[in-house]
């Protein structure tokens, strides 16, 4: 090939990736981040030469090539993209390009797409295999994978990708959290050296950065240059930033190995997870791109979003039959249509301290079982869930006294338990067909429409106990075949991803998942935060969001239900709360909720999530426009109190600026302060209408709002709008 022929040029979504695969080592990115005109391969080479960095001063003597897969042995200064060893030597490498190709993608969304790079270090007695590739939406997504090539055991100790950035990216943004506080944002200025956010827990982890982003300096959903990766990975993980004094930086990570977990003999290879990228002029943008490449997966929900009744805050623990009877009745009656039995169902599970492991009907909770409470379920039209935490074990449970080598553990001592359960070694392959038989046999037996699946605890000292070897990556495969394995069997079955709430919500598990539970708090202050959050990599429709009790369990916080429900509306509706003893007023306000859910959720679950820059950081703009951008719905959000009142123009992004569009308040989300009995702002009684253009770079005077409270306003098309 000569020299032009190995420059290539992908380009989708509004995104260019250029490749420099010219010269004989790993292949780099000349550019990534905002479309290319078209550019022939003379021109590609020309912008290739335009970046190349000048040698200076006590530097290498010649250029240093940042690859894909950095290398020391180059002269990269910064984290290598390989790390390894065998048995001391060969701890640095130089690979060899042998082919570099773009072809067909197996994956659909990314057409041909698809650059494919050879590479080997023959001495180190290793190949590579570096794949890329560009999606539809402008996703890009990057993974390798390493063969032993020679006799004896090369020990991986890591494997990171890299993605470069430019020098005006300046700011990182980047989450960490908590049980029910997940998705924290926090940010810091991109300086010189390396920032690393590592996730220790054998899960995603509440902690952990669904997204890892660097921009222009106060970069904002609508405003400045964003570059964000997530490490598509539901085990132990790694995500950075890095930038040299040489000016040059990237953004990236990777799985985080525990020692001695991956050693490839002759043969044996180890792929990396999927580093997933986007771009975008602001975080909304980078955001639609996420949304519109997981929203055209095979086998993405298509049909409308049920309304969900979960049992667990209305009953807990205290399954009894009557009472679960009442409760279908009256979730019938205001419009729900999924009824999930929660926590509490199997054997000997009275409360957390036992039983898990032990997948089979309490007979003395349930003599009959579950037939009464399914059958009522059905009759009413709704469908059935159940709830299971696959992947743990209670000490106080008949599958651990039998089997007590199917405990994750070094071998030699037992890690401290966490909520009274241990971990079960799914690698094990009896412990793996254990769990699966006994979900596989219950949903065939109950025809059970959706799973909520938990996992309540990290993985601490998590090993394989026979052979005391570290067990994290093992178990992180497992539990993707196992529930591979159950859809496969299953292939009508939903299921919703839970670890504590929003503990593993990563892009790997939205590839197998038709829900997550973004958090076990349902408060909904804290969900506008946690949502607004999660919803940058997540769309609407996969984000449970439930309606509580008036005072919330997690926070003892008291809420209307115009606010609670108004905030639930934006997700995947759902409810958790004992409606027998609820007043006939909220049953009556929760019914119009639902109705209200129902009646737009069809355009709202596959349209374009937009949040507004307002400078006031106590109120908050969150909306949905139609993909068609025929209508939109947007709720004014009043976090806290403001020294601000009123809370001043407020701007609707998303509309098309070239149409007319009629702005009006939307019952019955309602929060706003009445004064000398003046409500809401001038238009806000009759409505106004303005164009998009208008509202978009105008907007209009925002109502004034109790503190956490919101109100809703319906954006429609005229039909002068529409004529034009």
């Amino acid at each position: 090939m000569s020299d032009t022929t190995r420059l290539f040029h992908l380009f989708a979504g509004g995104v260019s990736v250029v490749i420099d695969a010219t010269g004989t080592g790993v292949p780099r990115i000349a550019h990534w981040g905002a479309a290319l005109l078209p550019v022939s391969p003379a021109g590609l080479a020309q912008l290739v030469t335009a970046g190349q960095p000048q040698i200076v001063s006590n530097s290498i003597d010649t250029l240093v090539p940042l690859g894909i897969l950095p290398e020391q042995s180059t002269g990269w200064a910064g984290t290598p993209g390989i790390t390894g060893h065998r048995d001391g030597r060969h701890f640095s490498l130089a690979l060899e390009l042998t082919d570099a190709r773009v072809e067909q993608s197996p994956d659909a969304r990314f057409a041909d797409r698809r650059f494919v790079a050879a590479l080997a270090d023959v001495d180190a007695g290793l190949a590579v295999e570096l794949v890329l590739e560009l999606s539809d939406s402008g996703v890009l997504r990057t993974r390798a994978t390493v063969t032993g090539t020679a006799d004896g055991a090369y020990t991986l100790d890591g494997l990171n990708l890299a993605l470069p950035v430019p020098l005006q990216a300046q700011e990182i943004l980047d989450f960490t959290g908590r049980h029910v506080r997940e998705s924290s944002a926090q940010r810091h200025d991109f300086t010189f050296g390396t920032h690393v956010k590592e996730g220790r827990r054998g899960r995603t982890g509440h902690d952990a950065a669904l997204l890892y982003a660097v921009g222009t300096a106060g970069f904002g959903f609508r405003s400045g240059e964003v570059w964000g990766v997530q490490v598509a990975w539901s085990g132990n993980h790694r995500s950075y930033a890095e930038r040299l004094p040489n000016g040059r930086g990237v953004v990236g990570g990777g799985e985080l190995l525990l020692p001695g977990e991956i050693r490839l003999e002759n043969g044996d290879g180890y792929t990396s997870p999927w580093l997933y990228a986007s771009y975008g002029t602001g975080l909304d943008d980078l955001s639609a791109r996420f949304h519109e490449f997981l929203r055209a997966r095979v086998g993405y929900p298509t049909s409308p979003r049920p309304v969900v009744l979960n049992t667990w805050e209305a009953v807990y623990f205290d399954q009894d039959l009557d009472t679960l009877l009442a409760l279908a009745d009256r979730a019938a009656e205001v419009g729900v249509e999924r009824f999930v039995l929660d926590d509490g169902w199997f054997h000997g599970r009275r409360d957390k301290s036992a039983g898990l492991g032990d997948w089979r009907i309490d007979e003395g909770v349930w003599p009959e079982g579950l037939d009464p409470l399914v059958s009522r379920v059905r009759a009413l039209g709704m469908q059935f869930g159940l709830w299971f935490e696959p992947e743990m074990i209670n000490p106080d449970s008949d599958a651990a006294r039998e089997h007590p080598e199917w405990i994750m553990s070094p071998g030699h001592r037992l890690p401290p338990t966490a909520r009274y359960q241990q971990v079960l070694d799914l690698a094990n392959p009896e412990a793996f067909a254990h769990v699966l038989e006994s979900m596989s046999a219950l949903v065939a037996r109950y025809d059970i429409d959706f799973i909520k699946w938990d996992h309540n605890r990290d993985l601490v000292d998590a090993g394989h106990p026979g052979a005391g070897v570290a067990g994290v990556h093992d178990q992180t495969l497992a539990f993707y075949r196992l529930v591979d394995e159950l859809r496969a069997r299953h292939p009508e079955l939903e299921i919703e991803a839970c670890s504590s709430g929003g503990a593993r919500a990563d892009l790997e598990v939205l590839e197998r998942s038709d829900r997550i539970w973004a958090s076990d708090c349902i408060d909904a202050l804290e969900r506008q935060r946690i949502e607004r959050w999660t919803g940058v990599t997540v769309p609407p429709e996969l984000i449970g969001s439930h309606v509580g009790s008036a005072t919330a369990h997690s926070t003892k916080r008291t809420h209307d239900i115009s606010f609670r429900a108004g905030t639930a509306l934006f997700g995947s509706f759902g409810i958790e709360q004992n409606l027998s003893l609820a007043s006939a007023e909220e049953i009556a306000q929760l019914t119009e909720w639902i109705a209200l859910y129902k009646e737009l959720r069809g355009w709202m679950h596959r349209g374009t999530v937009v949040r507004g820059d307002h400078p006031d950081p106590s109120y908050w703009l969150r909306g949905i426009v139609a993909k068609d951008r025929d209508q939109a719905l947007y709720s004014f959000v009043a976090v806290a109190t403001s020294v601000q009142n009123p809370p001043g123009m407020v701007r609707l992004p998303g509309l098309d600026p070239e149409r007319t569009y009629r702005v009006a308040p939307l019952a019955p989300g309602n929060g706003i302060l009445t004064f000398n009995h003046h409500a809401g702002p001038a238009w806000w009684t009759d409505g106004i209408e303005l164009s998009g253009h208008a509202l978009s770079s105008v907007g209009l005077q925002a109502p004034a709002l109790a503190p956490e409270h919101l109100a809703l306003v319906h954006v429609t098309t005229t039909k002068e709008g529409l004529d034009r």
